[in-house]
């Protein structure tokens, strides 16, 4: 059995080869000639997988390592027979010490306090639901907004021109391009009339829900501050608009080590089920350098806390990296954008770390806590 994987999924060949032959290409070079005598696909977000991949090929299972599926034909591999996995979750943790890197980095640098802010939840999802669990914590006043969760009869959410009427705004939303849910362009013209001066967005789930051409504008039009981790037309970014975010990194907020191992077990494990095979491989998991770090109650809460997160995870040296884009020719961008993806530094969740907490602070533990840290006195 042949299997054709992304060769920039973490331990792909650790793992599949326990199954069948393994070959990896780069994912933007992935063809339907190199997949004509393959029998299993395994991709990431940037292999679009449709008729014009498959047509006339033997594939018969495709994995995608990743949370969205808007480069994958479901249809056509429903039509097909083809089996189909995603990872989702599985990086949803990095995608939620992502957003409070950046949030806290951006109190500190901004002189506020979370807690007299109004954060706006915009999909509360997998991920969502989590940023809301911990912004609560932290005492943020949060709004929420998922209508196709509202749908179902859970309560407790506001509507789209409320939700955009906060202080902080973040995208978790899989990028539906048409019908009652659409998310391309949610936030277009109209939408940005509801959006407030000095409010900082934040969009880690694609960079298609924002019309990235309007937000090149709006950026000082309303002095916004904006974190950008995803992009349209990735790796061919709008190098104007890199220069005009507050902070960017190229698509990597749910790339901790777990979220990249997870992303192969899961799909792995999925393969051994279709094939009807015992699952042999599990990932390697060796404790972080550094593991116990001292919090200090007595200091401003978000300055310690910033220093703490910025010591294991700091978003702001990858935006120094990516920043050196601007001096680069379109296609040199188009290529360092990719290989920027690959070469970023380990980076391990917060559950690895234990927290030796000065003090008897309990608010203090139950917030760190909330980001899954480990406590003692």
């Amino acid at each position: 059995m042949k299997i054709i994987t992304d060769e920039n999924i973490t331990f792909c060949k650790e793992a599949f080869s326990t199954l069948g032959e393994v070959e990896a290409y780069s994912g933007r070079k992935i063809s339907n000639e190199i997949l004509k005598d393959a029998d299993i696909l395994i991709v990431r977000a940037i292999t679009e997988v449709n008729e014009d991949l498959l047509k006339n090929s033997r594939i018969k299972f495709v994995g995608t390592t990743t949370i969205g599926t808007d480069h994958i034909d479901l249809d056509y591999l429903l039509k097909n027979n083809i089996a189909f996995a995603d990872a989702k979750g599985c990086n949803a943790d990095s995608v939620l010490e992502y957003v409070f890197a950046a949030l806290f980095q951006i109190a500190v640098k901004e002189n506020f306090k979370p807690e007299e802010k109004t954060l706006g939840v915009i999909g509360v999802g997998t991920i969502g639901s989590k940023v809301v669990t911990v912004s609560e914590t932290l005492g943020m006043k949060v709004k929420k907004n998922d209508p196709p969760l509202e749908r179902t009869g859970l309560k407790g959410f506001t509507d789209l021109r409320d939700t955009l009427n906060s202080d902080i705004i973040t995208f978790h939303v899989p990028l539906n391009m048409e019908g009652k849910d659409k998310t391309f362009h949610l936030l277009d013209e109209e939408k940005f009339k509801m959006i407030r001066p000095g409010t900082i967005i934040i969009n880690s789930s694609r960079g298609a829900v924002i019309d990235n051409a309007l937000l090149n504008s709006e950026i000082k039009n309303k002095n916004l501050k904006v974190v950008l981790d995803v992009w349209e037309n990735e790796p061919g970014i709008s190098l104007d608009l890199l220069n005009k975010v507050y902070l960017a990194t190229p698509h990597i907020a749910g790339h901790s080590y777990e979220g990249k191992i997870f992303g192969t077990k899961f799909v792995y494990d999925k393969l051994c089920k279709f094939l009807g095979k015992e699952m042999k491989w599990s990932p390697p998991l060796p404790e972080p350098e550094n593991k116990t770090k001292l919090f200090n109650a007595d200091n401003s809460f978000e300055t310690e806390m910033n220093r703490l997160l910025s010591s294991i995870y700091n978003p702001w040296e990858e935006d120094l990296r990516m920043r050196k884009m601007l001096s680069l020719k379109s296609g040199e961008a188009k290529k360092n954008f990719d290989d920027l993806r690959k070469g970023i530094p380990t980076r391990r969740e917060f559950n690895n770390y234990h927290i030796a907490l000065s003090g008897n602070d309990k608010t203090a533990e139950q917030k760190l806590r909330s980001l899954r840290f480990q406590i003692s006195y």
